[in-house]
């Protein structure tokens, strides 16, 4: 297996130098431990997991004795398993004051965030890794993803263009670094088992003693609606299972990292009639494997493949932001006559329209629509369709069209 360099990692060596904590969080295999371990490399920082049943046991009933027998640089691994721990590392700390002490991980956000808002509060840079992104494997600009035309110039030379087929095998692969190095070369077998894990280790310590059938049912049915507006009801009634129980399953797979909300626009001049937010996966492999797609023809040619191509595009420029250590201010738009804008960016004081198209041929006139946003009280900027050309293009003086692969 080879080792695939993440653009996290600049944040991390940054981080270290300024906070004494550094907290990694994301989802299950999705590459924290293998980073921080490569970055490692040649230091004396010390490492243990809390997965080891062992130091779990003692860093949770003395941690007090856990930190003087694992010394510090450290680098501690599944962290949430030992909330116990935070408190005395808060107190390590702020002896110490040494910047790097303490690098952490962990899958479960919510259980982490937690503990560390109560103990660690300025003291912990906390950075999340999603699975890979189209520029960690096929090349790209490690930048958070902009509208403007020497940064897309930029991004569009260093990725790898590729044609509609090549898109979409990029989709059904996905991005977790097992499959992506190819370590496990059986995505299905591999999708199989990590969701069977994601049950037995994350669910059932969010959730209770859930049923594990119940669960991927329940899974099948949110992917199925990736790119869409929740609805509890139709994933309710799809999974066999209560409203509200759907509601707090999907809270859990928000905590965990496998799901993110994209949230409507709206301000005091653009009135908004959609309140609900839109759901998405971090990875489309894990869509693809939840909705059966087995093939780059049959996901290509699907039902779902506009809808999985929007989540690919916005999980990616999702990512460009995350990879930088940066919370993005990302929504979507949709008025009372149904006009929808896919995605909004703001940056800059200004609001960035962004259409997605599964077309290589889009209609330009599309562009047209980004106008709805020119009551509200922050300014419009250069606005984008991502389609299926082959090149960057510029639509007008202020939009342009941009190919999937340069996102």
């Amino acid at each position: 297996m080879h080792y695939i360099n993440r653009y996290l990692e600049k944040v991390v060596k940054q981080t270290s130098k300024e906070y004494p904590v550094v907290l990694v969080t994301g989802p299950r295999q999705v590459g924290k431990t293998t980073m921080l371990q490569k970055l490692m490399e040649g230091s004396n920082r010390n490492y243990v997991t809390l997965d080891d049943l062992d130091a779990r046991q003692m860093a949770k009933t003395d941690p007090e004795l856990f930190l003087q027998y694992y010394k510090t640089p450290i680098l501690i691994d599944e962290v949430q398993y030992a909330p116990e721990l935070f408190t005395y590392i808060k107190i390590a700390v702020d002896k110490s004051h040494k910047p790097g002490e303490f690098w952490l991980t962990g899958s479960q956000v919510f259980k982490l965030m937690r503990g560390v808002s109560e103990s660690l509060a300025g003291r912990v840079a906390v950075l999340s890794m999603p699975s890979l992104s189209q520029g960690e494997i096929y090349g790209g600009l490690n930048a958070p993803f902009a509208l403007e035309k020497d940064q897309l110039l930029k991004r569009c030379k260093k990725s790898k263009q590729t044609d509609i087929e090549g898109i979409f095998s990029r989709i059904l692969k996905g991005g977790m670094p097992a499959i992506v190095s190819g370590l496990n070369s059986n995505s299905q077998i591999f999708y199989s088992s990590y969701i069977n894990t994601y049950i037995e280790r994350d669910i059932k310590m969010l959730a209770g003693d859930i049923d594990s059938l119940n669960f991927m049912r329940f899974m099948v049915s949110v992917a199925a609606r990736c790119g869409q507006m929740v609805n509890y009801s139709d994933i309710a009634r799809d999974a066999d299972i209560d409203y509200k129980l759907a509601k707090s399953w999907l809270g859990i797979l928000e905590i965990s990292g496998i799901i993110f909300n994209l949230y409507p626009y709206s301000n005091n001049s653009i009135k908004r009639l959609v309140k609900k937010p839109k759901l998405y996966f971090y990875d489309t492999g894990l869509v693809c494997f939840l909705t059966k797609w087995s093939s780059v023809d049959t996901l290509q040619s699907g039902a779902l493949s506009g809808a999985i191509l929007e989540n690919y595009v916005i999980a990616e420029i999702k990512k460009s932001y995350m990879n930088c250590g940066i919370e993005p201010y990302m929504y979507y738009f949709r008025n009372k006559d149904l006009k929808e804008i896919d995605l909004i960016l703001e940056y800059d004081g200004a609001l960035h329209p962004i259409e997605i198209k599964k077309s290589a041929n889009p209609h330009f006139d599309i562009a047209k629509s980004f106008k709805i946003l020119d009551g509200a009280s922050v300014s419009r900027g250069n606005g984008a369709i991502v389609c299926m050309k082959d090149n960057l293009m510029p639509i007008d003086r202020e939009n342009f069209s941009i190919p999937v692969w340069g996102v």
